[in-house]
C-alpha cells in the first residue's frame, strides 16, 4: 500500500510513572522514549512520513527528543486521547494519505516486521491492529475490588496494542461521527472504527511491544535496552589532488594555502572520508551513491551537507554516533593550528560532543603522492550504536 503515514500520540502526561517529566521524554538507553518509537516508524520503508501529536507545553522537550529525525511538523493534542488523534488526522490531511498508522509514543520497541503486518492487514480490511491473544485466566472482582467474584472466559479475547492502521478517509469519518455523537470515551482508534461499522483485522503483535506505564515497565524497558544495542564500525578513505587556488577546505574549516583541492564539490577530503565511514557503519553504500559526482546539483556543494545526511541516516535507524576518528595525510598545509576548530566543526555537523571527534594529521615522510605535495588523503573510522533489528515479534 502506498501513501502510508504514521501518527504518534505523545500528548499525555504519564502520571502513573511518578516523574515530573512526561514519560515519553524520559531517557531510555541514551535516548528519549519517544525517539525510539519515532525512529523505528520513520525508518520503515513503507512509511512516507511521521508526525507526532504533542502537548502544547512540550514543544522544547519534543524538539530535543526528535532532533535529527526528519519528522513532519508536530500537531497539538487535545484534552483526551481521542481528541489528540483527531487533531493529528486533521494535521495530516494536506498530505492526502491513503492510510495512517496510530502508535503510542510509550511503546518504544515496535519492530519493522510488526509494522509491516499492520500495513499488510489494510489490503483486506478498513483497519488492522496489532494484538496478542489473552493467555492468563481472567477474574472479575466484586464491588470492593479486593475479592474475586467470577472467572471470565478468555476465549476470543485479545490484548490490543499499537500501531493500529486504517484507511485514512474511513478513520477520519469515524472520528467525526464519534465527535458528532458526543462520545469522547473511546480508549483506542479500533473502538472508534468498530463503532462506525468498519472492519478491523487482528494481526499478531509482539510481547516486546509493551506500553511503558509503570516504574516496573520502565525497568523492563531499561533491561531490554541493555541487550538491544549493537555496535558497528565503518571506515572511509578519500583523496583529492591539488590545483590552482589559494585555500583548501578540510573538516569544514577554510585554510589559506598556496593551492586548492580539485573536486566536484568543495573537495573536503576529511568530511568525505567521515561521510563514507558513517555510511559504512550502517551498510548504506558510499558517498557516490547518495551524491553522484555526475549530478550538477552537487557541483561546488559544501561537504557538511554530505556528512549531515549520513548522520541523519544513522539517527533515522534509531542509532547514535558514539565516536569519529579522522586522520589527514599531507605535507602541507599544517593541520595542528586548526585541529581544535576542525573537531568542533565536525561535532557541530554531527550534533555530538567535540570530545567524541578525534582529528589527527601525519605525513608520509616525503613518499608517494602526498609526500610529493600532489594532493591530500584522509581516512576515518566511525563507531555507531544501533538497535538490533533481528526481532520479528
Amino acid at each position: 500500500m502506498t501513501g502510508v503515514y504514521a501518527l504518534i500520540v505523545a500528548a499525555g502526561r504519564g502520571a502513573r510513572l511518578g516523574h515530573e517529566t512526561p514519560k515519553q521524554y524520559l531517557d531510555l538507553g541514551g535516548r528519549p522514549v519517544l525517539a525510539w518509537s519515532a525512529a523505528r516508524l520513520k525508518s520503515h520503508p513503507e512509511i512516507a512520513g511521521v508526525a507526532v501529536v504533542i502537548h502544547p507545553d512540550d514543544r522544547l522537550l519534543y524538539e530535543t527528543a526528535c532532533a535529527g529525525l526528519d519528522l513532519l511538523p508536530p500537531a497539538v493534542g487535545g484534552a483526551t486521547r481521542q481528541e489528540s488523534v483527531r487533531n493529528g488526522l486533521i494535521h495530516l490531511t494536506s498530505h492526502d494519505p491513503d492510510a495512517v498508522l496510530i502508535h503510542d509514543a510509550a511503546r518504544p520497541f515496535v519492530d519493522e516486521a510488526l509494522i509491516s503486518r499492520v500495513i499488510a492487514g489494510l489490503e483486506t480490511a478498513d483497519g488492522a491492529l496489532a494484538a496478542l491473544p489473552v493467555a492468563d485466566t481472567l477474574k472479575r472482582a466484586d464491588s470492593s475490588g479486593e475479592t474475586s467474584a467470577e472467572t471470565v472466559a478468555r476465549a476470543g479475547l485479545w490484548r490490543a496494542q499499537t500501531p493500529q492502521g486504517f484507511r485514512f478517509v474511513a478513520l477520519m469519518a469515524a472520528h467525526e461521527a464519534a465527535r458528532a455523537s458526543g462520545r469522547s470515551d473511546f480508549t483506542d482508534d479500533a473502538a472508534i472504527a468498530e463503532a462506525a461499522g468498519l472492519t478491523v483485522k487482528l494481526v499478531p503483535g509482539s510481547e516486546d511491544n509493551f506500553k511503558v506505564t509503570t516504574s516496573d515497565d520502565f525497568d523492563r524497558a531499561r533491561r531490554m535496552c541493555e541487550r538491544d544495542w549493537t555496535y558497528r564500525t565503518g571506515q572511509g578513505f578519500d583523496v583529492h589532488r591539488f590545483e590552482t587556488g589559494d585555500h583548501v577546505w578540510l573538516c569544514g574549516i577554510r585554510i589559506a594555502h598556496s593551492a586548492g583541492l580539485k573536486g566536484h564539490s568543495d573537495a573536503d577530503a576529511g568530511l568525505h572520508a567521515a561521510t563514507d565511514a558513517l555510511l559504512g557503519a550502517i551498510a548504506a553504500g558510499d558517498i557516490g551513491d547518495h551524491f553522484p559526482p555526475s549530478d550538477e546539483a552537487w557541483r561546488d556543494a559544501s561537504s557538511d551537507r554530505f556528512l549531515a545526511h549520513a548522520a541523519e541516516l544513522v539517527r533515522a535507524r534509531g542509532g547514535e554516533i558514539t565516536g569519529l576518528d579522522l586522520t589527514l595525510i599531507c605535507e602541507a598545509p599544517r593541520i595542528g593550528p586548526h585541529r581544535a576548530a576542525m573537531a568542533r566543526r565536525v561535532a557541530e555537523i554531527l550534533a555530538i560532543a567535540p570530545d567524541q571527534v578525534g582529528i589527527k594529521a601525519t605525513t608520509t615522510e616525503g613518499l608517494g603522492f602526498t609526500g610529493r605535495g600532489e594532493g591530500i588523503a584522509a581516512q576515518a573510522v566511525a563507531t555507531v550504536r544501533l538497535p538490533r533489528t533481528n526481532r520479528t515479534g
